[in-house]
């Protein structure tokens, strides 16, 4: 069972994504959490407290994730697109919830959710070799995600097998024709 101050950030997380951050005040995320409103204050005093573990723990999902793709033996382009599906994961709903307090202007979000976007496009720079190469991967990537994230509960279902397999075949050009090979520059 997950700790208090775990379920309290899932109770932020959840109200967040489903209400709005208007909504998430620190009474709506200690009873979503079923803890005293002392208990939350214990651990997050403030709701900019809770704010910031959130922001961390984004950050600590997205540490895994550019390290995955990091390590992929299909290649990073292909893992950003492929993961580029809203699956309802820890990843994604500390994402969208996040998401949530940027639309609203909040500072920290915002740049947490830059620093993020930065990560990755430096993630994606660092394996291929080429900075163009790895925007034009990262902006399919994001637009697929959008889609998913955005749009799954208005008759959006995501692309296809297929249509993932057509997409991924555009990021196989976009590394043949702009990517260097490691080792092929020293040759």
């Amino acid at each position: 069972m997950p700790s208090s101050r775990e379920r309290i950030l899932d109770s932020f997380e959840d109200t967040l994504i489903r209400d709005g951050e208007r909504a998430a005040t620190m009474e709506a995320v200690a009873a979503a959490a079923e803890v005293s409103k002392g208990g939350l204050l214990y651990h997050f005093p403030a709701k900019e407290a809770l704010v910031e573990a959130l922001a961390e723990r984004l950050l600590a999902l997205v540490e895994k994730d550019r390290e995955q793709m990091s390590a992929d033996p299909e290649g990073p382009g292909r893992y950003y697109v492929r993961t580029s599906v809203y699956e309802d994961s820890p990843l994604d709903r500390a994402l969208v919830s996040m998401a949530r307090l940027a639309q609203q202007g909040h500072p920290v979000a915002r740049r947490t959710l830059s620093r993020i976007q930065e990560l990755w496009l430096t993630t994606l720079e660092d394996r291929l070799g080429d900075r163009t190469a790895a925007l034009a991967i990262k902006l399919l990537g994001d637009g697929l995600y959008y889609e998913a994230a955005f749009f799954r509960g208005e008759g959006a279902a995501g692309p296809s097998e297929k249509d993932l397999e057509r997409v991924l075949s555009v990021v196989d050009l976009i590394v043949l024709n702009h990517c260097i090979p490691r080792g092929a520059a020293d040759v």
